[in-house]
Parts: structure tokens; C-alpha cells; sequence
């Protein structure tokens, strides 16, 4: 993995610094923005080292795509000021390491990446997914998880084998050339983070919801409307593809879902508050949950629809017990195919 393409004359002559005005989890103005901004590109000590949340959103905001929030992260790992306690970043790099058990097999299109989530293997099933082969597991784990740590010498060092794994293990000798991304943390791993670590991928990678949409379409005479309010959870990975989040209007308007009007949603969108537990910032985890689940009540949702399977494993207790139903984006698309 190369080094950043980072830019600090555009970081310095950045006349809004939106990066850290906009923060949701920090507030400052923008002379205490520029002031920090400045520690930050000297490589010197600034409080958003450890204020930072980690949600992404900096990478969304900057408009020079100068990625401010991954020289955050880089300054972290550099002056040893990690977010989470170190026996924890510990344990998760054995956990989460690659354990060379993959097998190589011929797969066909469409190639769903399942990352590593076996337990959401179930998922791919019926219409939506006919005909697709799977991939899922260790060896091929796409390892953004590490920007929630400060440790992008994980990803530096794990990430190329991975991409390795996928390309040469699955789809070069099967004659194909694109996987379909099931989670958000990896598309947005291979068409955003790696290449602003100048690392190749040398295959195509589709959004799960572009994929839904275009499977929705091919099926449109046998949807039927859900007719039901929802919300939607955008998750951290997100951020790093901005691009795909109109899909998810296509899909609700395909399935006929009204997506509810409310506060933290879009731009404004919040976390679920499991990387700020893992931050031992138990307060403000505990407020944001609050605030976001109290916005989806007052909204009038039904469902809350979730991508991330973090997100919802962090949220889905909670959410149902305010009377909303947890439901990722996939299964919602199912209900709509009965």
C-alpha cells in the first residue's frame, strides 16, 4: 500500500474548512478549525486526535477529496493516540486476522461479497439473487474496520492480500470481473480507500442497492408495494461513496416505501454509536442513540432500514423496542416479492 494522496497546500488554502466546521461530534468555528487543521498538517498534537468519532463524514464533506479524515486517522497510529484501548485493538487484530483457509473456486455472475459476515449468508435467496454465487470469510475481509482503531497499518498490511484473495482465488480464472458489495465497508474500501492508498483493484465492484434496483426492475410486474414508512440508518462506510446514496429513494420507490422526513438523515445522518462504546465514550453514545431513535418515532417510521450489519446489530434491540422494526435493505426488497 503506497502513501496517501494527500495535498497539504489544498488542506492550507481551504477557505471553509469543512472537514471540521461541519463536525457533528466536535464544534468549532473556523478559526479554531483552521487552528487545529494547521496541528494537524505540522503532524503535531490536536485535540481532535482524541475528540474525533471516527464516523467518516470529513471524507464526505472535504471538496477537494483531499481525504482529511484518513490523515486524521494516519496522525493517530503516528503519535500513538488510539481511539480504542489498546488490549482491545489487541484482541481484534487476532480475531479479525486472515486465517489462510480460503479455498479458490469457480464462481458466475452475479458475485456477492459477504466480507465477513457468514451469518448473513441467508440473505441471498430467492428472485433477487438468482443464480449468484457467494464469497464470505477472513481471507477476503476488506479491514476498513481499522479507521475506527487508528490503525491503518492494519489495512496497509492486510487489505493488498485480500484483494489478492478476491481476484485470484475467485474471479480471474472464472472470466469475471466485478463482485457485487453486500456491505457499504467494502465497496466503499475498494473504490475510495484503496485508491487514495494507491492500491489497485483490478476488478469492478457494484453497490448492493444498484443491484437491487436493477434486479427490482427486471422483476417490476411481480412487486408488489409494501405501502409502509421508513427510515433509513446510513452507516459510516457510506461517506466514502456519496454517489450511491440515491439508490436508496430508487429503491423505497420501487417497493413502494415512503422514506419519513427527519433530522438526522442524509448529510445530518448519525452513527449507531458502536464505534463510540469502543471509544469508551459511553455518554455520548448513549445520546446519539437516543436522539436518532427518537427522530425515527417522531418521523411516524415502521421500519428502520439498515445496510451496515454493525449498525444493526448495534441498533436493532432499541429500535424495536421504541415499535420500529429493524430490517436491512435486503430483506425489505423481499418483502416486496412475496
Amino acid at each position: 500500500m503506497g502513501t496517501l494522496n494527500h495535498d497539504p497546500l489544498v488542506c492550507e488554502r481551504c477557505p471553509t474548512c469543512d472537514c471540521l466546521t461541519g463536525c457533528q461530534y466536535m464544534r468549532f468555528d473556523l478559526e479554531a478549525a483552521r487552528r487545529e487543521k494547521q496541528k494537524i498538517l505540522r503532524g503535531e498534537h490536536s485535540q481532535v486526535l482524541n475528540d474525533c468519532a471516527t464516523c467518516y463524514a470529513c471524507e464526505e464533506r472535504c471538496p477537494n477529496a483531499n481525504h482529511p479524515f484518513y490523515q486524521i486517522v494516519e496522525l493517530q497510529e503516528k503519535r500513538g493516540l488510539l481511539p480504542v484501548p489498546a488490549p482491545i485493538t489487541r484482541q481484534q487484530q487476532i480475531m479479525m486476522q486472515p486465517r489462510g483457509t480460503m479455498v479458490p473456486a469457480r464462481v458466475a455472475k452475479p458475485v456477492i461479497d459477504m466480507c465477513y459476515f457468514p451469518m448473513l449468508t441467508g440473505c441471498v435467496r430467492g428472485r433477487l439473487f438468482e443464480g449468484a454465487s457467494m464469497i464470505v470469510g477472513s481471507d477476503i475481509f476488506c479491514n476498513i474496520m481499522w479507521l475506527h482503531f487508528g490503525k491503518t497499518s492494519v489495512i496497509r498490511e492486510r487489505l493488498p492480500r485480500m484483494i489478492d484473495n478476491i481476484w485470484n482465488g475467485y474471479l480471474k480464472d472464472s472470466g469475471v470481473d466485478e463482485i457485487v458489495c453486500f456491505h457499504d465497508e467494502c465497496y466503499g474500501t475498494f473504490t475510495q480507500l484503496a485508491p487514495a492508498f494507491g492500491i489497485d483493484v483490478p476488478f469492478r465492484c457494484v453497490h448492493l442497492f444498484e443491484y437491487l434496483a436493477g434486479r427490482l426492475d427486471a422483476l417490476a410486474d411481480q412487486v408488489k408495494p409494501i405501502n409502509a414508512k421508513v427510515a433509513y440508518q446510513r452507516p459510516c462506510s457510506n461517506r466514502l461513496a456519496p454517489g450511491t446514496r440515491h439508490w436508496v429513494d430508487d429503491i423505497f420507490t420501487r417497493i413502494g416505501v415512503e422514506r419519513v422526513k427527519r433530522t438526522y438523515d442524509g448529510d445530518n445522518a448519525l452513527c449507531c454509536g458502536q464505534v463510540l462504546r469502543a471509544h469508551q465514550k459511553d455518554d455520548l453514545a448513549d445520546d446519539v442513540q437516543a436522539r436518532n431513535i427518537a427522530d425515527m418515532v417522531r418521523a411516524g417510521a415502521a421500519y428502520c432500514v439498515f445496510n451496515c450489519p454493525a449498525c444493526m446489530i448495534t441498533l436493532a434491540e432499541a429500535v424495536a423496542e421504541a415499535g420500529i422494526t429493524p430490517i436491512l435493505m435486503s430483506d425489505l426488497c423481499q418483502m416486496a416479492l412475496p
